[in-house]
């Protein structure tokens, strides 16, 4: 044992020497190789790169500014704290993005931010749509879960490439991410400037982190090389490593691997960066990488450089991942596209709620991002209803407005001639089935008519918007905003000449301006007064007992006032009260009555609207009546009311989205009484919708098209749609629809009466062309009433089953010599949008037709006395002799001259059943002349309105009304019989 103890010591020391011998051989020959091939690899240039890129992204951000002048990429970098290397960085990325023609904002903050503010702070950018890439800069404080940070980030913004979906997604192996994470991608962007293949390639990655190894290993992967992804504790590193052609360090420690691990002409990409001390350097550390540079370059083909390799490249993918993002949102904005649900036609057609509760309406949500609306431009009324925001139009003003559309009518059986399906089934025509997105807008209906005699106006048939029971009674609240508003001024009003008339001026002071902790002060809008009334004093104290008494007295004339009450409902017994008849009240009473809320002057203001701040001033202006003296008109403001009623209207200001039964996007907003007041849909709901169908100026895609219903005739709504609302709004149609049907043209001729309940007469079952014919004179003087405005005209000529081919004919002769650029039968109720298409395509063509050349003009300047304004419309538009003014109305012409009114556009209170004041007058009634029982003025609105023969301004219930019919199953919740 010993002997061979011995023997074994020996040997040992003998394989100890063998050992040496082959470690000094392999280090001499590793020096000679060291020697023969020092400094051998190519420099890959990330810093050379890195500026390349920069340069060409710089040149595309001018190219596409100059084809669309809105078009700016911004990043976004959320800074928490101060850390001196997260500083250097940043300047880094900015100077960058600058260079790069990107906008860079820098989000600093305290280092003491909660979690919650910073995630706040995120969803604000995520929610901004003129930002398209956010950024949080990392490391964050260690109170602050970074992973929860990252994730709150929009996947769509997530330039970093960090979030869990993009990350997710590039881990799968058919996943696409929206972005690849900044350092592996400018890594493989480096990898393909050496001009090797990657695919096939032995690689190997060194360093797992989520936000660099594990990416790389995945891209390279993607590319097809064959990847072992390796990290501190993998057994026999040197080896694995020594096996890569491609070689990417992202472990941390400095300079770990060394020159004798590479394979001879392997690439080295190293993303380390790390401080090491250095005396020599006057900072005293240097940076270097993961890999030590001298030797491995002898070694390797090529390698990065430490600083100036991979860093500058992750700043630039930065950039790009912005710039792509920048562009993506551009091509979305430009590139809508609408989905659309199929219809299941039955034949016969079965009811109007039948049909709607038999579609399931797409979420709104979803057509909204369809639309093109961020997150934070819509608000969510349950599934089917939202709200969109103002902030659209400001957004999209660099857009070119669509082509716009207003759908008008002859002059209508009491059953009406479908302007409103029309007008649906236009919108269901160019957007399902002839590629333009569309849009269209219409009035909320009143519950008066709803639950009266006329039924709802979501359209009919196959032509609806929906849901329809939700469009037809309560859908987001407005028309309750406008009554509240409409009431509580009312009630401001009695209560206000009831203080008056019980109270000193001093009494009064002390209760407008009561001292609080001893000091008086001045309400905001009694600042407004106060100027009126030419006193420029700010400190209630300052004011003489004269000025106390002119502020505090608005001194009312009951026998002035034009504001009344309003409800939502047919209500007949409303149109004349007494009010002030409880002894509480000490003997005040007087005579008023009730409007329908539709008819309320809020409702008008609103619709006219063109901003929140444009609804204040209107509300605040409004004249309620005149003083005792009667040179002083007093308003809202003066009441003190203004604010308030903003307040109370804030949210209804906003158009409600909703869709048609073919899920194309509808605005539903306003319900002005088209007989007693203006009877369109708002100013705002037309501009965000023309913004939201638009393209980009310089743009070459087409514009979509907004449809928007103006109420009845071309003698009612049609004529205040131009004088009233395009005066205020500033846009001009590019084309009139006229509705017309064979009922109707052969009523005018002198058919039957038409009486809503009564089955038609036989006449309107069977051809008469001579009655048609003479019909159609009511139907020229519509055509002709469009082209007074300048106006292309397309007569769309609703069929019904039993009209001929011969009366169809007809018309569309009639209609083109009248001036008509065609006349287009349409079955859009009985087959939606594709019984519309060729009333879709007359549309596009003559809206696309550059030859015909169009001059607008309004009827009449609005600078003109009053009467003669109206006088205008009643021969123009009407064909009457002249009008006639009561005694009351002229006394109304005196005062509004007098207090400085003359210059407000004119809207006409008549019926809808006659081009006349009279609805039995039939055709184009000639040789009568226009009564002129009142004139009221709308000031806030800004309007005149006179009212016509015996105009009421609140309906009746007919002896049948609708609510019969109308009924809840209680099991199901649906409900029956809306028509």
């Amino acid at each position: 044992m010993w002997c061979l103890g011995n023997a074994s010591k020996s040997n040992l020391k003998v394989l100890m020497l063998i050992d040496v011998k082959a470690s000094i051989q392999k280090k001499l020959l590793a020096a000679k190789f060291l020697h023969r091939h020092k400094s051998t690899a190519k420099i890959i240039d990330g810093k050379a790169i890195a500026k390349s890129i920069r340069e060409k992204i710089s040149d595309e951000v001018y190219q596409l500014k100059r084809k669309y002048p809105s078009f700016k990429p911004r990043l976004a970098i959320v800074q928490v704290g101060n850390r001196e290397d997260s500083v250097a960085y940043l300047k880094q990325k900015e100077q960058a993005a600058r260079e790069a023609g990107i906008d860079f904002i820098l989000q600093k903050r305290d280092e003491s931010i909660t979690v919650n503010e910073l995630l706040r702070l995120v969803r604000e950018l995520n929610q901004d749509p003129s930002i398209h890439g956010v950024l949080v800069q990392l490391p964050l404080p260690k109170h602050i879960d970074e992973r929860c940070i990252i994730e709150s980030i929009d996947p769509k913004k997530d330039v970093d490439g960090l979030h869990a979906y993009n990350i997710g997604r590039l881990a799968k192996k058919c996943g696409d991410p929206i972005f690849l994470p900044c350092t592996p991608k400018g890594v493989i962007e480096l990898l393909d400037q050496t001009g090797i293949n990657i695919s096939s390639k032995r690689a190997v990655v060194v360093g797992r982190s989520d936000i660099v190894g594990f990416p790389i290993f995945t891209l390279l992967l993607k590319r097809n090389s064959t990847v072992t992804l390796c990290h501190s504790m993998t057994v026999n590193l040197p080896e694995i490593v020594k096996t890569a052609e491609i070689l990417v360090v992202a472990i941390g420690k400095a300079e770990f691997i060394k020159g004798d691990w590479i394979s001879p002409g392997a690439i080295v990409i190293d993303v380390g960066t790390n401080a090491i001390k250095d005396p020599t350097k006057k900072s005293g550390t240097r940076w270097v990488g993961d890999v030590e540079f001298s030797s491995a370059a002898a070694m390797a083909s090529y390698i990065t450089p430490v600083p100036g390799g991979v860093g500058p490249m992750a700043v630039a993918m930065l950039l790009q991942n912005t710039m792509e993002s920048a562009k993506r949102f551009l091509k979305e904005n430009n590139e809508r596209k609408i989905s659309t649900l199929a219809l299941e036609r039955l034949v016969p057609v079965p009811s109007d709620i039948d049909i709607a509760t038999s579609q399931i309406p797409k979420p709104i949500k979803l057509l909204a991002e369809e639309l093109g609306l961020t997150p934070d431009e819509f608000e969510l009324y349950g599934q089917y209803k939202a709200k969109v925001k103002l902030s659209v139009i400001e957004r999209l003003k660099s857009r070119k407005n669509g082509k716009y559309v207003v759908v008008t009518g002859i002059t209508p059986t009491p059953l009406g001639e479908g302007k409103s399906i029309t007008t649906l089934g236009i919108a269901q025509a160019l957007g399902a089935h002839l590629g333009r997105l569309s849009f269209a807008c219409v009035r909320q209906p009143s519950q008066g008519p709803t639950f009266g005699i006329k039924g709802g106006a979501a359209g009919g048939g196959y032509s609806q918007v929906i849901p329809m029971d939700e469009f037809n009674l309560h859908l987001t609240g407005d028309i309750h905003a406008v009554t509240a508003a409409n009431n509580l001024l009312a009630a401001a009003i009695d209560a206000r000449m009831f203080h008056e008339n019980t109270q000193t001026d001093k009494s009064l002071f002390n209760r407008l301006c009561p001292a609080k902790n001893g000091v008086r002060v001045f309400a905001p809008v009694m600042l407004k007064r106060l100027r009126k009334l030419g006193i420029n004093k700010t400190d209630p104290n300052d004011l003489t007992s004269e000025e106390i008494g002119k502020f505090v007295r608005l001194d009312i004339d009951p026998e002035t006032i034009t504001w009344q009450r309003v409800i939502d409902t047919n209500d007949r017994f409303l149109r004349r009260i007494t009010i002030g008849q409880n002894p509480t009240e000490k003997g005040q009473t007087r005579s008023t009555g009730f409007d329908i809320s539709v008819a309320s002057e809020c409702m008008a203001v609103l619709a006219l609207s063109t901003s929140l701040e444009d609804l204040r001033e209107r509300l605040g202006r409004m004249v309620v009546a005149t003083n005792k003296i009667g040179d002083f008109p007093i308003t809202a403001d003066d009441l003190g009311i203004g604010g308030a009623l903003t307040v109370l209207m804030k949210d209804a200001i906003k158009p409600n989205l909703m869709q048609t039964l073919e899920g194309t996007p509808v605005f539903v907003h306003t319900g002005p009484f088209a007989n007693i007041a203006h009877g369109n849909s708002s100013i705002l709901a037309d501009k965000i919708a023309l913004k939201l169908v638009g393209v980009e100026c310089n743009s070459e895609g087409n514009e979509g098209y907004v449809i928007t219903e103006a109420g009845f005739g071309t003698d009612i709504g049609m004529e205040k749609f131009f004088n009233i609302k395009c005066r205020l709004s500033g846009l001009v149609p590019d084309c009139v629809v006229i509705v017309s049907t064979v009922r109707a043209l052969k009523m005018h001729g002198g058919g039957p009466e038409v009486t809503p309940g009564n089955p038609l007469h036989k006449t309107y079952l069977s051809e008469n062309l001579e009655l048609l014919e003479r019909g159609c004179v009511n139907l020229v003087k519509h055509i002709q009433n469009a082209r007074k405005y300048g106006q292309t005209v397309v007569v769309a000529i609703n069929k019904f089953t039993y009209d001929t081919q011969a009366e169809l004919e007809l018309i569309r002769k009639i209609a083109i010599e009248a001036g008509a650029s065609d006349a287009v039968p349409t079955t859009h109720w009985t087959l939606g949008g594709e019984g519309a298409i060729d009333l879709g395509k007359a549309i596009i063509k003559v809206t696309a037709d550059k030859t015909k050349k169009r001059e607008f003009k309004f009827l009449y300047d609005v600078n003109k006395p009053i009467i003669e304004k109206i006088e205008i419309i009643a021969k123009e538009m009407y064909g009457a002799d002249g009008i006639k003014l009561s005694e009351k109305a002229i006394k109304k012409v005196e005062r509004y001259t007098k207090q400085g009114f003359t210059n407000l556009p004119i809207c006409m209170a008549k019926t809808h059943l006659s081009l006349s004041h009279d609805p039995r007058l039939k055709g184009v009634p000639t040789g009568f002349t226009v009564p002129v029982r009142d004139i009221r003025a709308s000031v806030g609105a800004g309007f005149l309105y006179p009212l016509l023969g015996e105009m009421p301004t609140i309906p009746g219930l007919p002896t049948r009304p609708c609510f019969f019919d109308i009924d809840l199953d209680t099991e199901t919740g649906r409900i029956h019989g809306l028509i």
